[in-house]
């Protein structure tokens, strides 16, 4: 069932959390102190909208880290109602996607409750203050759609945090499968 993004408030403080990856390691946000921006992405593996949006996420985010910025994918999903998400299928799908950025399971669901994430995908761009500067859609492709796939609304916003300028304005929602909660 798709959903929209709730638009956590701009200026809105960087969460910090922990999560592990499927290995077991531990990555967050904390791990990039000195980076001129960070990138919490909620996705998860079965999603349609994901699914579309996910390679053309992996080849900007190749150009976005070799800027700086920190990306971060994080997995809210309840893997035993959706056993597609599970934790031990989330490499195979990031190397699918061209994915070089963490990608976390957020078991308990609490970092999705404390973004107020809604949906996957849900895109949260923080600067180099760790101040949200941008919350919102990829860009206006959806899947069966016959609009072009580019990331233009992310991507846009990206560039202005890593150039330091305000991100454009109005900022539109993401849409995505809800969260699928406990």
């Amino acid at each position: 069932m798709a959903a929209e993004s709730t638009m956590l408030p701009l200026g809105t403080p960087l969460p910090d959390f922990t999560l592990p990856d499927a290995d077991g390691a531990l990555h967050g946000p904390s791990d990039h102190p000195d980076a001129p921006g960070v990138l919490v992405a909620f996705v998860c593996n079965h999603c349609p909208y994901v699914k579309h949006v996910a390679p053309e996420l992996g080849r900007l985010a190749k150009g976005w880290i070799d800027r700086g910025l920190a990306v971060i994918a994080v997995n809210p999903n309840d893997a035993t109602a959706y056993p597609e998400d599970a934790p031990e299928l989330m490499p195979g799908f990031a190397v699918a996607n061209g994915w070089t950025f963490p990608y976390l399971y957020d078991e308990a669901q609490d970092v999705a409750r404390t973004y107020q994430a809604a949906c996957t995908p849900d895109f949260f761009l923080f600067d180099g203050d760790h101040q949200l500067a941008y919350r919102g859609r990829f860009d206006a492709s959806r899947p069966g759609s016959a609009t072009p796939l580019t990331g233009e609304d992310l991507a846009t916003a990206v560039d202005a945090v890593l150039s330091g300028d305000p991100v454009p304005t109005p900022q539109l929602p993401s849409i995505g499968c809800s969260i699928k909660w406990k």
